[in-house]
């Protein structure tokens, strides 16, 4: 019994939250035979801010747990697998597969040949369920998806890799939706980020799913290639760098892809599989990019470079650091209106082995966009000592809040059987400490139980919470958890 479930620790407004709050999750994988297995992700919530409420890491995870049903045959070949999608918790936006059959086939050469074929079909009953009280109208639809490519990987010249690659794919949707030009109305400023293809105005609702029947053929084709220079200097020796010789190597490559929908209008399209707001860039290869229902005509080429510097370390050559740059440049992009995207940098360092910087960024050189850079610090300066630092920054994303977010994790091991740790966060944009954990562990042969306190502040009151968990050692990810919040453990060292 929650005697008081109005208690709202956010600005976003809230009512009707019931008295009794439960909540019943199932979580189960079975190997029934080589092969063949079944798998169970169930989660009934008695209310849409229970997971906010008392489970809040996990609600930064997971905000809207999935419920899917699912039984897999895997081979060396192909993979089989028949599942289904339910909408127990309708305060969720949720899409359901009623159910969906999908068959992949693994890239595998043709005959014996040179040329490669991979290949996915689905077919099943689909329908998007808004949540209880939304503006929008739930729809629906039977949908049969095939995708059939062809690739030829070669290498040239000795040194050039060179995969040309052409597909084809063949979608029918049982309804589509009616264009009415009244529902697209323009009641945003204009967002480079924002798909050619109109959305529906949320004051109108979705349009209506009165247009019939359709068969949308997508053609694909594309080209990517790479090749590799590298140089050696036996003589560079510096122990403090944990350098004994360098190996540079070098990897320019390019994709280039091109898409088109020649036959149906996107923005008729009922949105199943669609793109979602993120801050990463869509895969621009098939079938890594499963927004199946969001498909439309696109000319892009992804360009980068990737340096690699190794060392020798006990006889073993490790990478000492590892540098990825790359650009979209978009001919024709539905997703993003600006010519160029951001320039993104993945860099990792690791000068000696107990110390690594890491360091993930993008920003628009080249054009209008936002910026995103997340670092990250593990090192440990004894060997039973292991500290953290990280730090995630984005300004000017569109649909993401402005944020500086500092955090500072660390772990001490007393000894054999006593370790102490420690989490804060720090959002510096607010100028809140928005978390604060202090644990102690205490090894108990099979199980390691932890104790701690926690200090929460959602910029309003400070919550403050005791928690108690034990985790069985073999089975480090399923855990007695006897506190407020069980994926808090996830957070600690």
């Amino acid at each position: 019994q929650d005697q008081n479930p109005d208690l709202n620790r956010t600005s976003l407004p809230r009512q009707g939250t019931p008295t009794s709050r439960f909540r019943l999750s199932l979580q189960n994988r079975t190997h029934l035979m080589e092969g063949l297995e079944a798998t169970v992700d169930v989660t009934k919530l008695s209310d849409a801010f229970l997971l906010q409420d008392f489970f809040p890491t996990e609600f930064r995870i997971n905000p809207q747990p999935d419920n899917v049903v699912a039984l897999t045959k895997t081979s060396s070949w192909y993979t089989l697998t028949a599942y289904g999608r339910f909408g127990f918790n309708t305060f969720f936006e949720t899409t359901e597969r009623l159910p969906e059959l999908a068959f992949d086939i693994k890239r595998n050469g043709l005959f014996g040949g040179p040329i490669f074929y991979e290949g996915e079909t689905t077919l099943g009953e689909l329908r998007r369920n808004f949540p209880a009280f939304s503006i929008f109208q739930d729809y629906d639809a039977f949908r049969i998806d095939s995708f059939h490519q062809l690739t030829y990987p070669n290498t040239y010249f000795g040194f050039l890799s060179i995969v040309p690659r052409v597909g084809f794919r063949e979608t029918y949707y049982s309804q589509t939706r009616t264009l009415d030009p009244s529902l697209f109305t323009n009641f945003l400023p204009p967002n480079p980020f924002d798909p050619e293809f109109p959305l529906p105005n949320p004051v109108q609702g979705v349009p209506s799913t009165d247009h019939g029947s359709a068969w949308r053929s997508i053609f694909n084709a594309g080209v990517e290639g790479s090749f590799k220079l590298s140089r050696e200097w036996d003589e560079v020796q510096n122990r403090m760098l944990g350098l004994d010789g360098l190996r540079h190597i070098i990897q320019p490559f390019a994709n280039f892809s091109w898409v088109s929908s020649p036959n149906v209008d996107p923005a008729t399209i009922l949105q199943f599989d669609r793109i979602q707001p993120s801050t990463k860039l869509n895969p621009i290869d098939f079938p890594q990019y499963t927004a199946i229902d969001a498909i439309d005509n696109w000319t892009i080429a992804r360009i980068g470079v990737r340096n690699r510097l190794q060392t020798r370390r006990d006889d073993l050559t490790v990478s000492w650091l590892e540098l990825e740059t790359f650009v979209d440049v978009n001919f024709d992009n539905p997703f993003d209106q600006t010519q160029y995207s951001n320039v993104f940098n993945k860099l990792s360092f690791t000068p000696v082995p107990w110390a690594t910087l890491v360091i993930e960024s993008q920003l628009p050189i080249f054009d209008d966009g936002f910026k995103e850079i997340n670092t990250s610090i593990n090192f440990k300066p004894t060997a039973n000592t292991q500290l953290t630092l990280g730090h995630r920054f984005l300004n000017g994303n569109p649909y993401f809040v402005d944020s500086s977010l500092f955090t500072l994790s660390g772990y001490y091991r007393i000894n054999d059987n006593w370790g102490v740790g420690f989490l804060e966060q720090y959002e510096a944009n607010t100028n809140i400490v928005e978390q604060q954990r202090y644990s102690v562990y205490r090894d108990l042969s099979s199980w390691v139980g932890s104790l701690g306190a926690i200090i929460r502040n959602n910029g309003g009151v400070k919550e403050y919470g005791v928690l108690l968990t034990f985790t069985l050692k073999a089975f480090p990810k399923f855990g007695l958890d006897l506190n407020f919040d069980p994926a808090g453990t996830n957070d600690a060292p």
